[in-house]
């Protein structure tokens, strides 16, 4: 028991208060559980892909023939979508490519992306997901994360 004298300002702490900390055993108990429940779940995780959602489709260099897309497939982030006629070139220093679209130059989306190499897409019309940057020269500048192959 703790000693509650009045006139005396420091006190002698009761042993039994320390017993009911944690004990070292069973916090390397605890580790050690984590540790496992942590392989586990990687084992599974890696033995049944499946059952992990994956958000990106392949990015492969080359698009085969039966290949519609090609990038990262969130389009929370790529809201932004554009469809035309992919072209080389953008308009003084912005972008690399650019889409031509019905309605002339001024219609025209300027493209650039860290994700898809556009170059394998030149001359297709194609529908493009991005994200909408604001342009000095450019009317319309995206960064692109899809691309579907419309033909």
């Amino acid at each position: 028991m703790v000693n509650f004298d009045k006139n005396n300002l420091i006190h002698t702490l009761d042993s039994e208060s320390t017993a009911e900390k944690i004990s070292y055993h069973k916090l390397l108990i605890f580790i050690f559980a984590t540790i496992i429940f942590g392989v586990i779940v990687g084992f599974i995780t890696a033995r049944f892909p499946t059952l992990v959602k994956k958000e990106t489709t392949s990015t492969s260099s080359m698009p085969s023939s039966s290949k519609k897309t090609v990038g990262i497939a969130d389009k929370k982030t790529f809201k932004d979508k554009a469809e035309g006629v992919l072209k080389e070139g953008g308009i003084d220093g912005e972008g690399n490519f650019h889409l031509e679209r019905p309605g002339g130059a001024s219609q025209n989306v300027y493209l650039t992306s860290s994700t898809v190499d556009l170059s394998q897409f030149i001359g297709k019309k194609v529908r493009v997901w991005g994200q909408t940057f604001k342009g000095e020269k450019a009317g319309w500048l995206m960064d692109v994360g899809l691309v579907e192959i419309l033909q």
